[in-house]
């Protein structure tokens, strides 16, 4: 999937959170489940790669937790929990160091209908949070998500110093609608 025009911005920034940068290719794959039987093979490698394929055995399953994993890992940031908790979202309440005011390259994390939905922060409007992630309409995607819907807000820890791109932005919603189907 290419980068929609409305975030072309963030290429042009000098230094992007290594998490954003991580995320941005995963987008770039076209990440999306496939319906029935079969499973996308990256989904699925990224069960391998987080530890859990003997638990995550098929791409239907819920898979933000899992890609946001991934994610976390491959950009050398520490992910203090193991096994199932890779797959769930509201695990990452306890990741990094927590924040009130979200900013580029936060983990967010987001009540549902049936559980949790954690992403990345990639900038927001008046109403809602632009946020990339994993199982969002079945693909890896930006999105938008009421703020009202947010339950926590961490910082990933940055071991040689916070880019000065890890800033709030404020976006328009250009008619791109809320989303409703994180699960």
């Amino acid at each position: 999937m290419e980068l929609p025009a409305q975030y072309k911005w963030l290429l042009s920034l000098p230094v992007l959170p290594k998490m954003v940068a991580e995320g941005l290719k995963l987008l770039a794959c076209d990440t999306q489940e496939v319906k029935g039987e079969e499973d996308n093979p990256v989904i699925m490698g990224l069960a391998k790669e987080a530890g859990v394929a003997d638990i995550y055995t098929h791409d239907e399953m819920a898979w933000c937790a899992l890609a946001h994993t991934v994610i976390a890992l491959r950009a050398g940031k520490e992910v203090p929990f193991q096994d199932f908790d890779r797959l769930r979202a509201k695990s990452f309440e306890n990741f990094g160091q927590y924040v009130t005011t979200p900013k580029l390259g936060d983990t967010l994390v987001f009540a549902r209908t049936g559980g949790s939905h954690v992403g990345i922060y990639i900038g927001e409007d008046e109403t809602a949070y632009h946020v990339m992630g994993g199982n969002q309409s079945d693909r890896y995607c930006i999105t938008r998500i009421l703020k009202g819907r947010l339950t926590v807000a961490r910082r990933p820890v940055y071991k040689s110093g916070q880019p000065e791109t890890v800033k709030t932005y404020q976006l328009t919603p250009n008619g791109m609608s809320l989303s409703k189907n994180e699960a």
